[in-house]
């Protein structure tokens, strides 16, 4: 088998059912398998997914949250692929980025992992996409706001490049090469772990390319990122990659790294707290709360969104091409009868930060934007 895709879950059922319709659509002519673990989701994401794909996924549903790192590896350990693709459930993946992919790595044998352009949901492109390893002068540096050198911004976007850390929200592995390096550090619970991994690659002789291959990711959806537990569960990861790789350093070198960790995660709380006091005061309001919606594609998808507006009371106006789109704040595809993933990705990007994009499928009759879930 030449490809295994694994994608945890938890408690996003719709979005990780777009990203599996995503998937299959890129695994046309690949012999690929696809499996999903659910991290014991509240939302019936197991009970869904099932009814949904049947036999065409491989759904191994936990009785506990194991985090990101315990819950690949299961899969990674059942799967068969000469390749493991570890992809987030808040993605979509273009129709041709894993071929994309896939011929670059059998091209360049060096090369242990891959990862790829991943554009935001307003067609921008996400830092993340390439990054350099954390060192204790990058990430000092990072801290005080100058993060040119750990999102190696030297590289061009339109050409391969190696690069140091691959993002796990779509981590393309040779799986010769996780035999050799090993698997996910399970010390990590979320976060983290895809640098770790990346950096016990370049450790063990091989290669991290980024390949401009095209994906969206809702950065976060499948996260909770404005709790207490994020920044507690982000900031412990990097003080255990920290001791990790750099325990052994100098005191001098390590303590102001100690320093600007503890004092980045308290400014982080403090945000957060103020934020939410001045929204439970009134000071703020949420203005993304109505958003005017622009849905484009076929008949059959405008009249269905039709009756959606009217009974969520959604300020919307209704194309059937792109070239009658006037500006909004989401614009929503047809995403079964009109557009492919791949146009949508590229016309988002072609666009940036003009609209939030949106999806509409005929087939869940489900509205999915980065914000928000409507059916």
């Amino acid at each position: 088998m030449k490809l295994s895709v694994i994608i945890v879950n938890y408690n996003v059922r719709y979005y990780v059912e777009q990203c599996i319709v995503s998937v299959e659509r890129a695994m046309r002519d690949i012999d690929a398998e696809i499996y999903v673990v659910d991290n014991h989701s509240k939302d019936e994401s197991a009970d869904y997914l099932s009814r949904k794909f049947g036999n065409r996924i491989h759904l191994i549903e936990s009785n506990h949250n194991l985090g990101f790192a315990r819950a690949n590896n299961k899969a990674i350990a059942q799967s068969e692929g000469e390749y493991v693709l570890l992809l987030n459930p808040d993605t979509i993946v273009g129709e041709k980025t894993l071929k994309e992919v896939l011929n670059f790595m059998d091209a360049h044998p060096e090369a242990g992992g891959a990862g790829v352009m991943m554009q935001n949901s307003d067609g921008t492109i996400a830092r993340e996409s390439r990054r350099g390893l954390p060192t204790p002068l990058v990430s000092l540096l990072k801290m005080c706001g100058f993060p040119h050198r750990y999102y190696l911004s030297h590289l061009p976007w339109d050409q391969p490049g190696k690069i140091e850390v691959v993002s796990g929200a779509f981590y393309m592995l040779r799986r010769s090469v996780l035999d050799k390096v090993g698997l996910l550090d399970t010390d990590f619970f979320m976060y983290g772990e895809d640098i770790d991994l990346s950096y016990r690659i370049l450790k063990g002789g091989f290669e991290n390319w980024y390949v401009p291959a095209h994906i969206l990711h809702y950065k976060g959806e499948s996260t909770q990122k404005t709790s207490f537990n994020y920044v507690h569960v982000f900031y412990e990861a990097m003080f255990i990659f920290f001791r990790k790789h750099y325990g052994h350093l100098s005191f001098l070198i390590t303590a102001p790294i100690k320093i600007a960790i503890y004092l980045r995660a308290f400014i982080a709380l403090c945000q957060m707290l103020y934020s939410r006091m001045a929204f439970s005061l009134g000071f703020r309001h949420n203005h993304g709360d109505q958003p005017n919606y622009c849905f484009v594609g076929s008949e059959k998808m405008l009249r269905e969104c039709r009756i959606l507006a009217r009974r969520k009371g959604l300020d919307a106006t209704f194309c059937k091409r792109l070239e009658e789109v006037d500006d909004g704040s989401v614009l929503v595809f047809d995403i079964d009868e009109t557009f492919s993933f791949e146009e949508v990705l590229a016309y988002i990007r072609s666009n940036p930060s003009k609209w939030q994009m949106g999806t509409y499928s005929l087939k869940s009759h489900v509205l999915i934007t980065s914000q928000e879930v409507i059916r």
